[in-house]
């Protein structure tokens, strides 16, 4: 596989990452306020059972490959770039494990349900996440566009 070819499955898998993140951010997430109480836990158990398949495995993949471009990468691509980029990844990670993962988990063990302030405060900030996702993306578009004028 060649450096252009790495690169280029590496941006359409990071757009494929911000369809997913986009889908949460204005759809999945509000539509969860949407259902009632004693339904939300069952709809909560079938979303959780999808993400390994169309989210964790990409996600995964995504930053396996920024860190990969760091050492495989087409010449034109600057290392500034590719830092930039995993750094966005990285911290959208972090963050994640340390603040929206909690909040997912209790909200998982909420009653409350669609009423629950766990989920309102994920609705508040997931835009944080969101734009991170779309940040590395854009930064993978931006040196891809150097590299193909």
């Amino acid at each position: 596989m060649t450096p252009s070819t790495f690169f280029l499955l590496n941006l359409a898998l990071a757009f494929y990452n911000v369809g997913t993140i986009w889908a949460h951010e204005i759809d999945i997430f509000r539509t969860w306020a949407l259902v009632d109480r004693h339904d939300f836990h069952r709809i909560q158990v079938a979303h959780w059972r999808k993400l390994p398949y169309w989210v964790f495995v990409p996600v995964g993949l995504g930053l396996a490959g920024s860190i990969g471009l760091l050492w495989y990468h087409p010449a034109d691509v600057p290392n500034t770039m590719l830092w930039a980029a995993l750094w966005t990844q990285l911290v959208a990670h972090i963050s994640t494990a340390v603040f929206w993962g909690p909040l997912q988990a209790k909200l998982s063990r909420d009653e409350r349900g669609s009423l629950s302030p766990y989920l309102a405060k994920i609705l508040s900030t997931h835009w944080i996440r969101t734009a991170l996702i779309s940040a590395y993306a854009l930064i993978l578009l931006a040196a891809a566009m150097r590299v193909w004028r």
